[in-house]
């Protein structure tokens, strides 16, 4: 008789083997850090800016790949990481081994669009919490994880995007899924926690687009009963009009992304923000990928289209733009306390380590005093245009491009002439819009992207390249 372990590693099997003749098996693809001399030339306790790019900035962008990970990208084979253990660590003990073992590769798949993850004083300041305080009290905000480093980021943080307050979350996705079922938990709270009636119920308007980060939060907060879902066409104005004005609810809130992750395009900010006028909805934005990088301030997408009074909560991420970790929901004081209350993925979560809450902190000074930085984002957007005539409008640029197998072709292509861009595909996006997904950072150079546009002239046309898919999305 089979040990239960034995069933279940059966049933394993047999689900992977499901998923392979699917073609969803996934891999990772382990990048080689290698221990460069950045020479750095500071005073410890200096807190530097610097007006242009310096040489430790490439390191965003110029990345190594093993030999043999090389191979089994090439070969779509799947891969669990291991044999960075033999090639990647190994090979750095061996004199020699680096140049016969690695591959160089500027990375254009990455979401550190301001190339912070490689700033002196950001690492300066994890390091420096690091040796005072270790990774400080593990345990939950609730009970002894939130300290002064994490209220000064929040304090920075709730000051850059306007907002009365701040509360931080483990990731981008936990503060999306803390807010759905905070505000799923209205229902109930004023039913008395018993199943409220329709009218008591609480109406989401969801873009068809938003980040699975937001629809698994929705999905949670329905099994409250006290949620009503409706999904509008992305970025349809006229279906949501239509939407609110059927509903007869009372509570109602609109969420969406601000700047989509498979398309590189933004909410109609100004729009929703009429209908917020009009209709009386909250208005929730996952700013995600526009936080830092949109705006003169770097106050995101709502900055960018001049309605910041009008989001009444903004969902951000300190994993991207910033170049650390860590999630945040900017909000006013009510809406914290409610949520630090109700929100499950929040309240059963241990609080980010005191290094890397230092290091976000630090992130999010050095982000709005080097405005260089969006300026040069921003130039490497208009670069791509001029380069191939595609009307790209954000550093996230989808290169739509059919089939599965083009797009592995392509970034196989890519891969050999030294560029990390990499096919998406189902389930991350439906069958036959499987796309390159480029990703544009500061720290790009004029002749990065002209040496990325020539490579990509062998595998696209540009004239027939599309950049949208209101079809696309990202339901796992």
């Amino acid at each position: 008789m089979e040990t239960p372990s034995a069933c279940w590693d059966s049933w394993v099997g047999e689900a992977l083997t499901t998923l392979d003749s699917l073609k969803v098996l996934r891999s990772l693809r382990p990048i080689c850090l290698h221990n460069k001399e950045r020479n750095v030339p500071v005073q410890e306790d200096a807190f530097q800016v610097f007006d242009e790019m310096q040489p430790w900035d490439r390191s965003s962008v110029e990345v190594e790949i093993g030999e043999p990970t090389f191979h089994t990208w090439m070969h779509d084979t799947p891969s669990s990481g291991d044999e960075i253990v033999d090639s990647a660590v190994a090979g750095y003990d061996k004199p020699g081994a680096y140049n016969e073992k690695f591959k160089k590769l500027i990375l254009f798949s990455g979401n550190d669009y301001l190339g912070l993850s490689s700033h002196p004083t950001i690492g300066r300041a994890a390091a420096k919490a690091a040796q005072e305080h270790g990774m400080g009290p593990r345990g939950s905000a609730l009970i002894c994880g939130y300290t002064n480093y994490h209220r000064l980021l929040e304090s920075s943080l709730a000051d850059l995007k306007k907002k009365e307050d701040c509360l931080l979350c483990p990731t981008g996705f936990a503060a999306n899924m803390a807010l759905m079922t905070a505000i799923g938990s209205i229902g109930s709270l004023l039913a008395g926690n018993s199943i409220p009636s329709e009218d008591e119920q609480i109406a989401i308007f969801s873009d068809a687009l938003n980040h699975a980060s937001i629809i698994d939060g929705i999905r949670l907060a329905e099994r409250q009963k006290s949620v009503k879902v409706f999904v509008y066409r992305h970025c349809d104005m006229s279906h949501l009009k239509k939407l609110l004005s059927q509903c007869r609810m009372r509570k109602k809130v609109v969420v969406t992304d601000s700047l989509f992750s498979m398309d590189g395009d933004y909410a109609p900010m100004v729009e929703l923000a009429q209908l917020r006028k009009k209709h009386g909805f909250l208005l929730v934005i996952d700013d995600a990928h526009g936080t830092f990088v949109c705006g003169k301030n770097g106050g995101g997408v709502a900055e960018e289209f001049n309605c910041e009074k009008d989001v009444d909560i903004c969902i951000g991420t300190l994993s991207k733009a910033a170049g650390c970790h860590g999630g945040f929901i900017a909000c006013s004081k009510r809406w914290k306390l409610l949520i630090q209350s109700r929100g499950r993925s929040f309240i059963f979560s241990t609080a980010s380590p005191v290094p890397v809450a230092a290091a976000a902190h630090a992130a999010v000074k050095v982000a709005k005093l080097e405005t260089w930085r969006r300026k040069a984002i921003w130039n490497r957007v208009k670069d791509f245009h001029s380069l191939t005539g595609i009307p790209v409008t954000s550093p996230i640029i989808s290169l739509i491009v059919g089939s599965e197998e083009k797009a592995l072709q392509a970034s196989r292509h890519l891969l050999q002439s030294g560029f990390h861009v990499t096919a998406i595909r189902p389930p991350t996006v439906p069958p036959n819009s499987c796309r390159l997904r480029v990703a544009l950072c500061a720290v790009h150079t004029r002749e990065d992207m002209e040496n990325l546009t020539a490579a990509l002239s062998h595998c696209l046309n540009f004239q027939d390249t599309r950049i949208y898919d209101c079809n696309a999305y990202a339901r796992l």
